[in-house]
């Protein structure tokens, strides 16, 4: 994971940073060594890396504000319509735990605002800060690497995805398009029909992801397609016999895949502006033992 530097930045108008912190912090922490300790003696390598990654955003998209968005490992609702919904997924880390904990405070040094829901997820957070800055007429950037948030891009919307080497890609429509085959708002519909592993979620059986795509092509939304496979009609193409019976089959629980992929909404209010706080970002940088952190902080504080 490469270390952050201090560069002009180059977005205007400034739009708004907000950060799916379970993304980041899991990503960082198995990313760089837990032998990267703090003062104390114990792990910061999630910290640190996390911090490396948002300061990359800021120093490049120059936003007006940074949102760390956080919640429930699954929300209620999902797991109530899908007893699978990550119910494979291991336990937090030991050493990532206090990480965790002391991730609000850390990087509210910085200047960067908190948010969390105990009932939703930070997914269902980012889409909604997402949604209030748009209403506003601002643009926002969702740092995430989750690819369900790719049902909030549009005008106004990018989500910068993590990649290994070069800081994260920035998905719009055109590259939602020519990933996946489909617009960003059927990504609910894609999730419900090719399934998602990560989430425990099968999806619908014999339909991978190019069936999937190609059907929402052809038949615009899961509901559409539903009913079209409930008919008597003579079908050809994509929507096979053996897609029908699944489509058939499975038609309540493909409803409700689709309802567990969609974000929630969560009454938020758009964020003041407020740009990072250099010096304290220094200041927190060096408490934690981040040496090399705070000279860069510092430096930019200076400038």
């Amino acid at each position: 994971m490469a270390e952050w530097s201090a560069m002009p930045a180059t977005s205007t108008p400034a739009p708004l940073l907000v950060v799916d912190t379970p993304s980041l912090l899991y990503r960082a922490f198995f990313a760089l060594p837990s032998s990267i300790k703090g003062k104390d003696g114990r792990p910061v390598n999630a910290l640190l890396g996390c911090a490396n990654l948002v300061l990359q955003a800021v120093e490049t998209y120059g936003p007006r504000a940074v949102v760390l968005c956080n919640g429930a490992e699954a929300a209620t609702y999902r797991t109530t319509a899908f007893a699978g919904y990550h119910a494979a997924r291991e336990p937090m880390p030991e050493k990532l735990v206090w990480q965790w904990e002391a991730a609000p405070p850390f990087f509210g040094a910085f200047g960067w605002e908190h948010a969390a829901t105990d009932d939703l997820e930070a997914d269902d957070l980012l889409g909604s800060f997402a949604a209030a800055e748009t209403a506003a007429g601002g643009t926002s950037l969702l740092f995430t690497g989750d690819r369900d948030m790719f049902q909030c891009v549009s005008d106004s919307v990018r989500v910068l995805y993590p990649g290994a080497k070069g800081g994260p890609t920035v998905i719009d429509a055109a590259e939602v398009r020519r990933r996946y085959g489909i617009q960003p708002a059927q990504v609910p519909d894609f999730i419900a029909l090719r399934g998602d592993p990560s989430d425990g979620l099968p999806g619908a059986k014999g339909i991978g992801e190019k069936t999937a795509a190609t059907l929402l092509t052809q038949y615009s939304s899961l509901e559409a397609l539903l009913d079209v496979a409930a008919g008597d009609r003579d079908l050809s193409g994509p929507l096979t016999a053996r897609a029908r019976g699944a489509l058939r089959e499975q038609a309540e629980e493909l409803r409700a895949f689709r309802h567990i992929a969609t974000l929630q909404p969560v009454a938020v209010q758009r964020p003041a502006d407020r740009p990072t706080d250099w010096a304290q970002a220094a200041s927190a940088a060096r408490a934690h033992g981040m040496e090399r952190l705070a000279v860069r902080l510092a430096a930019a504080a200076a400038r």
